[in-house]
């Protein structure tokens, strides 16, 4: 077991290290790689301000001015101080000396810092209402943009684990990344203006300060960005582990899974499980918290010893009678918001950089390419309500990433009107089959055809309009009854009787009446209190109620009685024959008798087609389709009269005694 652990994980190595940013081999190539790193930083930076823009240009907007607000309104305040406390040290000399009251001019710097306050005040709390709305304005913009995009992608990106890592991370970042960086973006805007002004002042006192400030940056700036990165890579080269944590937890909180969870008593199995992952995920986490806060306490230790150094220095001018008291607290104030500055500076910078990193997972999942769209300039369009020839030549098929053939040299045809029984065992490859001729995936050799022209030359949404499908996997969705059928075709602008219609078609509608609310019944207890839970056979029979109301011109069914008794079953198959007529149905079914209404039948046996022809053709060719039907007949059949169940099958019964 070591080795395959072992070999995994230098994979993943490889994965990783050819998705890091190549690292400069000389000096002559640092500043290539340096415009590398600023470049795609800006790229993502930018992409973050027009993703804002998209939103609401008023918030950005809004965000420039507050970003000019803030930078300037702490200087006009330290300045006002400033001119107060001047004021009152002029006064108190003014009355000790004999001379004038200049209580009057302290009362108008008094009354013009409190408006101050107030102006100050107010726009914050505005800050404070626009930062909430335009939070949940751009991450609704940003999940519509996902969802759009979700809808655009081919279903075989989804089966890349490292696209899923994307789409993941992007609905996960979503939520919290793009306002918070473009926020510590404006936030640093507000910190330079700021940091410009106290420059001026503090360089008349003593030059030499600003620049032992910008020195002591570097450090801190080396050690945040450097730890903001490792955090990065860590966290994505890490998503397996986190993916882990949250499937264990889903285990122990999905309500579908609760009752086989408590029955096995699988509790502390997945609880140790979750452990077990986040021990090993946080060891490495901690690691990297740890290292950063050592380095930023050295740091800060020097930073304090220098910035105590300057702030004598102030203090000595002052004692000297240099500076007059709102002068040193002009000064000191001013020292302490560049040191402040630019520490904030630093951690805003790595924090936005670390954020547009993840950001990077949004960006690749937007520009994810698709393929599954038409070959041709102007899409061919399907002509409705008509039959179709269907034909497959030398199909085969591999999902992405793999060598493995799940579909190897397929070819048969379906003309208007035929009804087709896809047969053979678990993992035969039927489900992909449906998948390649429905376009929800590409061969990756051979070439479909639909009345004569090549699948890819259709437009695609029509093409899926064409189809009626259920898959074996088949959706439940926590809405009405109603809703539920009318899915089926959304585009269709049914009748409340045509979805009853179809639902008397699929028998649902012998449980829908003893439904509380009929028709109008929510399903599931997701949203509505007196949401209603069905079983998975009702569930089926709704599934194919959907199918009996798309108005569509194929008809496929991959297990669509599955979760059905016989009965129900056979009643289902019956209402089928007199509702395809002149249509195309393809069927895949585990109950080979189903399989006896077709007139061509399909064989697949480990990807590759083995057999074609109807019922009875396929019996007497004695193959893999007769070994299965018979196995499963063979259970439903008790022999008499020295008869066998072969016998019974075939329909070579022999004449009783005595008859």
């Amino acid at each position: 077991m070591a080795e395959p652990r072992g070999q995994a994980m230098r994979d993943r190595e490889k994965m990783m290290e050819k998705l890091k940013e190549p690292k400069p081999e000389s000096i002559r190539e640092v500043p290539k790689y340096l415009w590398t790193v600023l470049s795609k930083f800006f790229k993502r930076l930018f992409y973050i301000f027009k993703l804002v823009w998209e939103t609401r240009p008023w918030i950005f907007i809004f965000l420039v001015f507050l970003a000019i607000w803030n930078g300037v309104s702490p200087v006009i305040s330290l300045f006002i101080s400033r001119l107060l406390l001047n004021s009152l040290q002029d006064a108190y000399v003014s009355i000790t000396t004999g001379g004038e009251n200049l209580f009057n001019t302290v009362v108008g710097l008094l009354i013009l810092q409190f408006a101050f306050n107030f102006i100050s005040t107010t726009i914050s709390r505005i800050s404070g209402i626009v930062n909430n709305i335009s939070g949940e304005l751009v991450v609704n913009h940003i999940n519509l943009k996902i969802m759009y995009k979700a809808h655009e992608v081919d279903l075989a990106s989804f089966d890349d684990p490292e696209f899923y890592a994307r789409f993941e991370n992007a609905k996960r970042e979503a939520s919290m990344r793009p306002l918070s960086i473009l926020n510590n973006n404006f936030s640093m805007i507000s910190t330079i203006i700021s940091m410009i002004s106290y420059l001026v002042i503090l360089i008349s006192v003593v030059p030499l300060f600003p620049v032992i400030i910008i020195i002591m940056a570097i450090p801190a700036a080396i050690i945040n960005f450097t730890y903001r990165k490792k955090s990065f890579w860590y966290v994505r080269f890490h998503s397996k582990e986190r993916r882990q944590m949250d499937y264990y937890s889903d285990v122990m909180t999905n309500k579908d899974m609760v009752k086989e969870v408590r029955i096995f008593n699988l509790y502390d199995t997945f609880i140790g499980r979750y452990k077990e992952t986040f021990q090993k995920y946080f060891k490495g986490l901690k690691k990297l918290f740890v290292g950063e806060g050592l380095w930023n306490i050295g740091h800060n230790f020097v930073g304090t010893a220098v910035n105590c150094i300057m702030f004598l220095f102030i203090a000595k001018g002052a004692t000297d009678g240099l500076y007059k008291i709102g002068d040193y607290n002009m000064y000191v104030n001013a020292l302490m918001s560049i040191a402040g500055g630019v520490g904030s500076l630093v951690a805003t910078g790595a924090s936005i950089y670390e954020g547009t990193l993840f950001i990077d997972n949004l960006i690749k999942f937007m520009n994810e390419e698709r393929h599954i769209k038409s070959s041709l300039p102007e899409p061919r369009h399907v002509t409705k309500h008509i039959g179709h020839t269907i034909e497959l030549k030398h199909v085969s098929f591999s999902y992405p990433g793999t060598d493995r053939k799940v579909l190897d040299d397929i070819s048969f045809k379906l003309d208007p009107g035929d009804t087709c029984a896809l047969v053979g065992v678990n993992g035969a490859g039927k489900t992909t089959l449906i998948k390649l001729i429905t376009r929800l995936y590409d061969p990756t050799e051979g070439e479909i055809f639909l009345d004569g022209y090549n699948i890819k030359e259709y437009d695609t949404s029509d093409l899926y309009s064409m189809f009626g499908i259920i898959f074996q996997d088949f959706g439940k969705y926590a809405v009405d009854v109603s809703e539920n059928i009318r899915f089926g075709e959304v585009a269709r602008n049914g009748t409340q009787e045509d979805i009853e219609e179809a639902a008397v078609q699929s028998t649902a509608s012998v449980f829908i009446e003893d439904l509380p609310k009929k028709y109008n019944t929510p399903l599931m207890r997701y949203f509505e209190d007196d949401g209603i839970e069905l079983s998975i056979g009702q569930w089926q029979k709704l599934s194919i109620a959907r199918a009996f109301y798309s108005d569509s011109d194929v008809m496929i069914l991959d297990e669509p009685t599955a979760s059905l008794d016989a009965i129900a079953e056979q009643e289902i198959y019956n209402q089928f024959d007199r509702l395809r007529e002149d249509k195309t149905t393809i069927f895949v079914s585990h109950r080979l008798s189903s399989a006896t209404v077709a007139n061509k039948i399909v064989v697949i046996d480990g990807g590759k087609l083995v057999e074609t022809g109807n019922h009875s053709e396929l019996m007497l060719n004695r193959g893999l389709y007769y070994e299965l039907f018979t196995t499963q007949a063979k259970r439903y059949i008790t022999p008499i009269d020295g008869a066998s169940a072969e016998d019974f099958i075939l329909g070579n019964q022999p004449e009783r005694s005595g008859e």
